[in-house]
């Protein structure tokens, strides 16, 4: 009993979303009250794809391949949200674990400042190629007439995207995960308010259809920004936007275009390829691409909180380095793996027992529940190796090494996966069931490289 009742008040401690010094403490302690409020902030993140998903199957399945077909030229936007994020997570930690809140607080101001600008650039890119990008994607006549408005906002609003994974990153690094994921809890509440509401045009709302989606979505997410820009300014957190923490620092900036380069850069690598094989899928006609999209949703369901667990490793290894632990970092990221490994083998066994019921909390049509359940059972099985891969690989890039991840990344996608999903799926002709193979293959590849990587130990000496 004293061993369940331990847990219950770590698990309150863990959502209260107290600061967390990582560097002292029982590890496995540390790990559980960092990854429990980064699990549910995933948690969070994933629910925006899925609830969105939900209601647009009620459209058409139409509908649903055009989100599809968007959200895989969205995965971009959210590598970039991602690769800041680590950068600054990276640099912040090291700062807190050199007990310097000052010089933590100058990396999240300068981290801001870099992704309104990365954003700025977005924007007109969408304002101005939207439906250039849905017909570079495949799509047709239809698809583009029905899609243009919800790539349109999405990229427009890519302001809200970046900056609530970036400030997230900033208070991870902190320690302060619990607003992080209070931040993603508020702004999935609007969604799933909004959502029905300017879809399908319910009381005064006007009905936009699919692009309502991305109304809410933006309108959700922004009202999250504001939350964690609450905080930042008004000293709720360990980081604190006062006085001259406000001057742009180009030399602080340039350190974290340096770290976000690499970090971006194997999200770009990972998201390009899902892009390739979206292109891929898009041949196998529209209900096939819709299963692929719907399974796709649930498997970003389950693997963003496994992400939660790896980020805990980031913030272990950048503020244990910055106090000068170099092996209990170590100790700190193999423990880490070992609770994300578990995880990842309980989702592979539940997509392999229930995927049609899985499938069904989504869509009713068949073939395209045919299609899901097929693509479920084929994905999970690199789940247990995916795993280890990413809590390593964000160990790595939070001790400051983001060029080595960048580098396994490129072999892993480009030199493996898309050759190996095009030769199996068009030359062998196994169609959607060659992509899905490729890709449970190349993360095997990518994690047994990763591993050997990280026994070598030189990430131990990176500076930052």
């Amino acid at each position: 009993m004293s061993g369940i009742r331990t847990f219950f008040i770590l698990l309150k401690k863990a959502l209260k979303g107290e600061n967390i010094d990582a560097t002292q403490g029982k590890v496995d302690t540390v790990i559980f009250l960092l990854a429990v409020p980064m699990i549910a902030e995933m948690l969070m993140e994933s629910i925006f794809a899925l609830v969105d998903i939900i209601f647009v199957s009620m459209i058409s399945v139409e509908a649903v391949a055009v989100v599809g077909l968007t959200e895989s030229t969205l995965t971009i936007i959210y590598s970039l949200g991602f690769g800041l994020s680590m950068g600054a997570t990276a640099l912040v930690a090291r700062r807190v674990g050199e007990k310097d809140p000052k010089g933590a607080a100058e990396a999240g101001m300068q981290a801001i400042y870099l992704g309104l600008g990365l954003a700025t650039i977005i924007s007109l890119i969408g304002m101005f190629y939207s439906k250039d990008i849905l017909i570079l994607m495949g799509a047709t006549d239809s698809m583009v007439e029905t899609g243009k408005g919800y790539i349109q906002w999405m990229l427009c609003g890519n302001f809200a995207i970046l900056l609530l994974f970036l400030i997230n990153g900033i208070f991870r690094g902190a320690g302060d995960a619990g607003i992080a994921m209070r931040s993603l809890m508020l702004a999935n509440l609007i969604n799933i308010i909004l959502d029905p509401l300017f879809i399908f045009g319910i009381w005064i709302f006007p009905e936009l259809g699919v692009k309502g989606a991305a109304v809410a979505t933006t309108i959700g997410r922004s009202v999250g920004v504001l939350y964690q820009l609450y905080y930042l300014v008004n000293g709720k957190s360990m980081i604190v936007l006062k006085g001259k923490i406000w001057e742009i620092k180009t030399h602080i900036i340039a350190q974290l275009m340096k770290l976000a380069a690499g970090t971006a850069g194997q999200f770009i690598i990972a998201s390009a390829s899902w892009i390739f094989l979206m292109r891929i899928m898009s041949e196998f006609g529209e209900n096939v691409l819709a299963g692929y999209t719907t399974a796709i949703r649930i498997v970003v369901f389950t693997i963003l909180p496994a992400w939660g667990i790896s980020n805990a490793a980031a913030t272990l290894v950048g503020q244990n380095l910055g106090a000068n632990l170099p092996e209990r970092a170590e100790k700190s990221v193999w423990r880490t793996g070992y609770f994300n490994m578990l995880f990842m083998g309980f989702v592979m066994v539940l997509f392999f027992a229930i995927p049609e019921q899985l499938i069904h909390i989504i869509t009713r049509d068949e073939a395209v529940v045919k299609e899901g359940v097929l693509c479920l059972r084929i994905l999970c099985l690199g789940y247990i190796a995916y795993g280890y891969e990413m809590v390593l690989a964000n160990a790595i890039n939070g001790a400051g090494d983001s060029k080595t991840p960048t580098i396994v990344n490129f072999f892993g996608f480009w030199i493996l996966q898309i050759p190996l999903a095009y030769f199996l799926s068009t030359v062998l002709d196994l169609k959607s069931t060659g992509v899905y193979m490729a890709v449970p293959i190349s993360e095997a590849c990518m994690a047994i490289a990763f591993v050997f990587i990280f026994k070598r130990g030189k990430w131990k000496t990176q500076v930052v």
